[in-house]
């Protein structure tokens, strides 16, 4: 059965319910967690290393190859030669494909700090994103967002607007991902897409975003996080997680608001629509 949301994101696997029956594991992506909000980190140094590694080689490799492909078609006959030609087409077309492709996720590397933490607050139904501009899927969508590799994406979504999904990550192991469809509220229109989990194996893929289902479901927190994460630990976790990265002052207030109108009184003191 294809997926409910429209347009559909590439290798779609299946639709994730909200609920709290969900088997769930924070694993060690859980940044900090109290009564109110949490904080989950999307990418791991290793991720970031790895990825930047993997982008920057095929980059390095796409130009070259390119000009070999420039230098098959100069001296392509079309008379006898017209397996040149073919052979000159693929390999550009591939050439630009994996440009296309690795120049965000460099970019994404480069740019993007301390693992790009998802903040879900449960009192009021909240999530909050701080991330680099290419982070963002619709980069395949729209190729002059190329022209702006450094831009951030901070926003404020409605829980009830975010819709999880599993996709295949096309990679040579069973791996996928969970992303955040951003809807349209009351409507199964994607507007944006939100990575939350990357990289897991088979069920792996569904027991984070069960974490975040019961915990936004008001779950008793110490059965979530055996106690591991306690309100001590904000401190330290701002300063090494949150500061100097461009979340905007009220947005950090905001983390711990304790009720919706808490948090249109916070909007209020810094002048927020």
């Amino acid at each position: 059965m294809p997926s409910q949301y429209r347009p559909q994101i590439l290798g779609w696997i299946g639709d994730l319910g909200k609920g709290t029956n969900y088997f769930s594991d924070a694993d060690d992506r859980l940044l900090y967690a109290n009564d109110n909000y949490c904080a989950f980190l999307r990418k791991t140094s290793s991720d970031q290393i790895f990825y930047l590694c993997v982008s920057t080689i095929i980059i390095i490799c796409s130009f070259p190859a390119i000009y070999i492909s420039f230098l098959l078609l100069f001296e392509f006959n079309p008379e006898t030669e017209s397996f040149l030609f073919i052979t000159f087409l693929i390999l550009f077309i591939t050439c630009i494909l994996a440009l296309y492709i690795c120049i965000p996720e460099l970019y994404q590397n480069l740019f993007t700090r301390k693992g790009s933490p998802i903040i879900l607050n449960r009192k009021t139904k909240k999530v909050y994103i701080n991330e680099s501009y290419f982070f963002n899927f619709t980069s395949f969508k729209n190729p002059i967002h190329f022209l702006h590799p450094n831009k951030k994406r901070i926003k404020e979504y409605d829980w009830a607007d975010l819709h999880g999904v599993v996709v295949h990550n096309f990679s040579t192991y069973p791996l996928s991902t969970t992303i955040l469809m951003v809807c349209e509220p009351g409507t199964y229109k994607t507007i944006d897409h939100v990575l939350l989990d990357p990289l897991r194996y088979g069920i792996g893929s569904y027991l984070v975003w069960g974490w975040v289902n019961n915990f936004m479901c008001f779950n008793d927190l110490i059965s979530l996080n055996d106690g591991k994460y306690t309100w001590e630990q904000e401190t330290p976790f701002k300063k090494d997680i949150i500061q100097g990265q461009g979340w905007p002052e009220w947005m950090v207030e905001a983390f711990n608001a304790l009720s919706p109108e808490h948090l249109i009184e916070i909007k209020q003191k810094y002048h927020v629509q």
